[in-house]
C-alpha cells in the first residue's frame, strides 16, 4: 500500500474544499494518507478526515528529535541552507523564514519517521511546501506540491529550489504552467502537470428561475476579505451604477482583515442600502445566493481559477471577472462570461451595465428600447454551464488528478529502497 503524507498550511479549511476532495479520492484509490497542517485549525462540522500531524507549535520531544536529525543528516540540508543564506535574492526575513521552516521540516520528518511514508505532498507553495520539501530530503522520499495563485504567483520564494527538488508539480492551469516554465528555465515540462480543479453540477431541475426585471438587479461577490480580492474596487463600481440611475444591491459573502476597510468606505460613498457585506457564509448557505444574484463579479488582483466562478456558471449565472492568470481559461469572454480589463474601473462598469440593460430587455421590460438587439444571455448561462460541465466537472478532474498524482508517485517510490533511513539513525 502506498502512504502519503500530505501536507496543508492549514487543514482542514472552509475555503479550501478541494483539498479534503483530493484526500477522499486518494483513499477510495486505496492510498494510506497521513494528513498534516501546519497550523492548528478550528474543528469543521462535516469534514470526515482530521490531521494526524499538526507541526505548529512543535512538541518538545519533536523538537529534540528533529535536532538529532539534522545533526545526523547535516550533508542533506546543506544545498538547502546554502542556498537560503548566500544565493538568491530573497529578503532577508524571507531567508530567516525559510531557516525557521527547515527546521520545521526536520520536525515533520521526525513526526513522520516510523510510518513508512512513501512520498510527501504539500499543497500550496506556501510555508508548507518548504517543510514537506525539507522531510522529504531527511526522509529520502519523493516530494510533490501544488500551486495554485497567489502562492505561485505573488509569494513564489524559492520556486527554483522547490521545482528542482520536487518529483512533480501540479498546477491549476496552463496559465500557471507556462509562468512556470518561463520563470524556472531548465525544468522538464514533463514535469510541470496541468491538474484542474472542478466543482458538483447541478440537476437541469435544480438550477433557479430567472428573475423577473421588476425586481432589483443584484451583483453578487463571493471571497475572503482580503486586499488580494480588491473588494473596494468593486464598491466604488457600485457607487458609478447607482449615480447613473441602476437601482442595485450588492451582496458581498465573506470575512477578512479588510472589513473595517469596506465598511468606511461604504459610508464614505453612501452605500449602506446598496451594498452589504454578509460575513462568512458556510457553503451549504451558497445556493441561495447564487439564485438571488443577477451576475457574479470577481475584482481580484490575483487568482488562480476561482472556484467561486466555477459554482456560479454550474448554475447558469453571468459572472464579470477580470482577464487575468488562468481564468480566462474558464471565463471565455462574451461567451461563457465577460471579462474586463483589469484595473480598469470603466470597463468594470460598462460590463454590469450591458449585463443589466440586456436582463431588463431579455425579461420584457417596456421602458427599455425594444429595437436594440438583446444580448443573448441564455446562450452565454448556457455555454457556462457546458463549459465547467465538459472541464471543470468535479468528479471527473478528481479521477484524473488521482490517476496523474499516482502514477508519477508511485514509480517515485519503487526508485527507493524499503528501509526506513531515519529509523536506522534515531
Amino acid at each position: 500500500m502506498l502512504t502519503v503524507a500530505y501536507l496543508a498550511n492549514e487543514f482542514p479549511s472552509a475555503v479550501e474544499p478541494y483539498v479534503t476532495e483530493e484526500i477522499d479520492e486518494l483513499q477510495r484509490r486505496g492510498v494510506r494518507i497521513v494528513a498534516g497542517s501546519v497550523l492548528r485549525t478550528k474543528y469543521i462540522p462535516g469534514v470526515g478526515c482530521v490531521p494526524e500531524v499538526i507541526l505548529v507549535p512543535p512538541k518538545l520531544e519533536v523538537a529534540l528529535s528533529a535536532l538529532w536529525l539534522c545533526l545526523r543528516q547535516w550533508r542533506r540540508l546543506v544545498p538547502l541552507i546554502s542556498r537560503v543564506i548566500f544565493q538568491g535574492r530573497e529578503k532577508i526575513r524571507q531567508r530567516i523564514r525559510a531557516l525557521i521552516h527547515t527546521f520545521l521540516g526536520a520536525c515533520y520528518a521526525a513526526t513522520l519517521a516510523g510510518r513508512n511514508v512513501d512520498h510527501i505532498h504539500a499543497h500550496h507553495g506556501y510555508l508548507g511546501s518548504w517543510i514537506a520539501m525539507t522531510a522529504g530530503q531527511l526522509l529520502d522520499v519523493g516530494f510533490s506540491v501544488t500551486l495554485h495563485g497567489s502562492d505561485l504567483l505573488l509569494q513564489g520564494a524559492y520556486l527554483d529550489v522547490k521545482l528542482k527538488q520536487c518529483s512533480f508539480c501540479l498546477t491549476i492551469s496552463e496559465y500557471n504552467k507556462q509562468f512556470i516554465l518561463d520563470r524556472c528555465l531548465g525544468i522538464d515540462p514533463r514535469k510541470v502537470v496541468v491538474s484542474r480543479l472542478g466543482v458538483e453540477v447541478p440537476e437541469e431541475r435544480e438550477l433557479p428561475k430567472s428573475r423577473r426585471a421588476g425586481e432589483r438587479f443584484t451583483l453578487l461577490s463571493v471571497g475572503r476579505l482580503h486586499a488580494i480580492k480588491n473588494h473596494a474596487f468593486l464598491v466604488r463600481a457600485c457607487a458609478r451604477l447607482v449615480s447613473s440611475g441602476m437601482d442595485i444591491e450588492c451582496l458581498i459573502a465573506g470575512e477578512g482583515p479588510e472589513r473595517n476597510r469596506l465598511e468606511t468606505l461604504i459610508q464614505e460613498l453612501q452605500l449602506e442600502h446598496r451594498v452589504t457585506l454578509l460575513g462568512h457564509v458556510v457553503r451549504e448557505q451558497l445556493g441561495s445566493l447564487y439564485s438571488r444574484a443577477n451576475v457574479v463579479v470577481l475584482t481580484s488582483r490575483s487568482e488562480g481559477i476561482p472556484l467561486v466562478l466555477m459554482e456560479a456558471m454550474a448554475r447558469s449565472k453571468i459572472v464579470v471577472a477580470p482577464a487575468i492568470t488562468g481564468i480566462p481559461e474558464l471565463v471565455i469572454g462574451g461567451k461563457t462570461g465577460l471579462l474586463y480589463e483589469p484595473g480598469s474601473l470603466n470597463d468594470l462598469v460598462d460590463c454590469l451595465m450591458f449585463v443589466q440593460s440586456a436582463w431588463r430587455r431579455n425579461a420584457g421590460d417596456s421602458d427599455r428600447d425594444t429595437n436594440q438587439r438583446p444580448l443573448k444571455l441564455d446562450w452565454i448561462r448556457h455555454a457556462a454551464r457546458v463549459q465547467v460541465q465538459h472541464n471543470f466537472n468535479k468528479k471527473p478532474n478528481l479521477e484524473s488528478f488521482a490517476d496523474s498524482f499516482l502514477r508519477r508517485a508511485a514509480a517515485k517510490s519503487k526508485a527507493f529502497s524499503d528501509e526506513d533511513l531515519i529509523l536506522q539513525q534515531i
